[in-house]
């Protein structure tokens, strides 16, 4: 890893402990569904629901409910957003443990710290400005700029901008696909959203993101 000069990091799974936030928005879209008559009343569990997380929200309900007319999907999307920043506004949203500590810590060691989401602009906005991202990221990047495209896809608008070698980090198959297309050296985070199936072709795991600081010197 000597020659990484840019570190992308995923946000959701990898920085941000979102299901705190992301499964009541879920339900909630869910009961918009049950109240128009799409899917029947039932009970979810914050581990079905985390496997949505790390799609963009374009792949999420194509994935989730295909056939769902896209105006509701529209709305359903919507309802989820507008639940999570309200969460987020509201002092709900959390970091894990040591995040802050190691972005401070690579951004000390000079890394360009580079942020990359599948998330929509204003979730990204706000997330900004509740943890002060700003401090440590040079660059701020989320999928609904670029019309939902896949990541591997937007890379192509970073290298532009940000030159030197890169290392990516995250916890879904998204992250390490960047990583496998463009050559680039990966970390896959074991405790975020993915299995170990989507985390199998990363150069390297982490069990916490603390420990980045022994693992990117």
């Amino acid at each position: 890893m000597d020659n990484v000069k840019s570190i992308i990091f995923d946000y959701d799974g990898t920085l941000h402990n979102s299901i705190k936030i992301y499964a009541p928005a879920f339900r909630g879209a869910y009961e918009y569904l049950v109240s128009r008559g799409y899917v029947e009343e039932r009970i979810w569990k914050d581990e079905e629901i985390c496997k949505w997380l790390g799609y963009s929200s374009k792949d999420m309900w194509n994935n989730f409910m295909l056939t769902l007319p896209q105006e509701e999907k529209d709305k359903c999307s919507k309802i989820i957003g507008e639940s999570m920043v309200k969460a987020i506004n509201e002092g709900k949203a959390e970091l894990y443990k040591g995040s802050i500590e190691i972005l401070e810590y690579l951004r000390g060691k000079g890394f360009n710290l580079i942020f990359l989401s599948n998330c929509k602009i204003e979730y990204m906005n706000n997330h900004i400005n509740k943890f002060k991202l700003d401090r440590y990221f040079h660059r701020f990047y989320c999928t609904e700029q670029y019309g939902f495209i896949p990541k591997y896809e937007i890379f192509d608008f970073i290298k532009k901008e940000n030159r030197g070698e890169y290392l990516v980090i995250g916890d879904r198959f998204q992250d390490i696909e960047i990583a496998k297309i463009n050559k680039l050296i990966s970390i896959g985070c074991k405790y975020g959203y993915g299995n170990c199936e989507e985390l199998k072709e990363a150069d390297f795991l982490i069990e916490n993101i603390q420990d980045l600081k022994s693992l990117v010197k």
